[in-house]
């Protein structure tokens, strides 16, 4: 099991902030919930990894 494994596995993902000051990924999937919270720094990592895959992604098309 990978990143490049595919799965058949319908999930909701919602981001936004919270009212603790924190940014929040919510993962919902057959009805187990992942709340993720990070400062706001490290989700503006998260956004940076997540622009440079899509990068990666395109490159590879």
């Amino acid at each position: 099991m990978g990143i490049n494994t595919e799965r058949d596995v319908e999930a909701n993902m919602q981001i936004g902030p919270t009212d603790q000051g924190m940014v929040r990924i919510f993962i919902e999937a057959s009805g187990v919930e992942i709340p993720m919270d990070f400062d706001p720094e490290e989700a503006e990592e998260i956004a940076d990894e997540l622009r440079a895959a899509a990068q990666a992604a395109r490159a590879v098309k």
